[in-house]
């Protein structure tokens, strides 16, 4: 059946959507979400994870066509089903406030535990917080973020790798030591720590972490997943500024070093939910 299925793009109106072949391999109707019980369950309603997400939904690629993109929403939705699970809610950020732009080809209609956290959040999506506000007031706030969580989708290179704003946010929670959760194309916003500044000062030089490949963002043009080669290479980057990059391939990889824990995939959201969720429940019960 899949053989059957179209590699074209499915124009969308002013770019391209992934071809029904591509979906027929990456997305599924439902995800492996499974809730957990954590131990040293968070009960500070006011300690939360802060979510970065892009406001743009289109990426020119080599060719001049624009993929629409955003942030996968299994890769969103099934860490902050875990993050809930742990007893920490969310606060979704864009970099001026504006919606937040999601991937929604690759939406799982048929698991409810996602669309009930897409639920519990619209409003948040439909107006997040504003990045540059909460950095123009040196990052103060009522609320305790323990954690930042920058979601994969390739809206993840799409104006965060070089927005200021999200450079000062990033060092801040280098500073204040807190954790940094990115799944997949997620690490590619890391890239604005080094953005416009000395890379010997990259934060995270010298970690190790999962991440999607460059090596298959080369080849999903051929199934029609993107309208065309890719613009720039995030793992390139990465690389440049001294991160090592622990898989080749895509299999649900998670890895954990220091206070960065990293995803492959949407193949790892829920082991990547669980890892984070419990690096937080340790730190809870290290604190006490």
């Amino acid at each position: 059946m899949a053989n059957e299925l179209s590699k074209a793009p499915v124009f969308d109106g002013t770019g391209y959507e992934p071809s029904l072949f591509s979906r027929s391999q990456f997305i599924a109707p439902k995800t492996d979400y499974k809730a957990a019980a954590y131990q040293n369950r968070n009960t500070d309603t006011n300690k939360k994870i802060l979510v970065v997400c892009t406001e743009e939904k289109y990426m020119t690629m080599a060719n001049g066509r624009k993929f629409s993109t955003g942030n996968h929403p299994v890769e969103t939705f099934v860490p902050i089903l875990h993050f809930q699970d742990a007893g920490y809610e969310v606060d979704f950020f864009t970099p001026e406030g504006n919606s937040v732009k999601m991937e929604l080809w690759a939406l799982p209609l048929q698991d409810a535990a996602v669309g009930d956290i897409i639920e519990k959040y619209s409003e948040q999506l439909a107006h997040p917080k504003s990045l540059r506000d909460f950095a123009q007031g040196d990052f103060r706030s009522e609320t305790e973020y323990v954690a930042v969580f920058l979601p994969g989708g390739h809206g993840a290179m799409l104006g965060l790798p070089e927005n200021e704003d999200l450079k000062k946010l990033i060092h801040w929670v280098v500073e204040k030591d807190k954790f940094m959760f990115a799944i997949c194309h997620g690490p590619a916003a890391l890239l604005a720590a080094a953005y416009q500044e000395d890379p010997e000062n990259f934060p995270y030089k010298g970690y190790k972490i999962n991440g999607f490949p460059d090596s298959i963002d080369e080849t999903l043009p051929e199934i029609g997943y993107q309208p065309g080669k890719m613009p720039w290479f995030y793992g390139e980057r990465l690389k440049n500024l001294g991160v090592e990059f622990l898989n080749e391939g895509i299999s649900g990889a998670c890895h954990t070093d220091r206070k960065l824990v990293t995803g492959d995939s949407p193949m790892a959201a829920n082991q990547f939910g669980e890892m984070c969720a419990k690096v937080l429940s340790e730190s809870t019960a290290d604190s006490e």
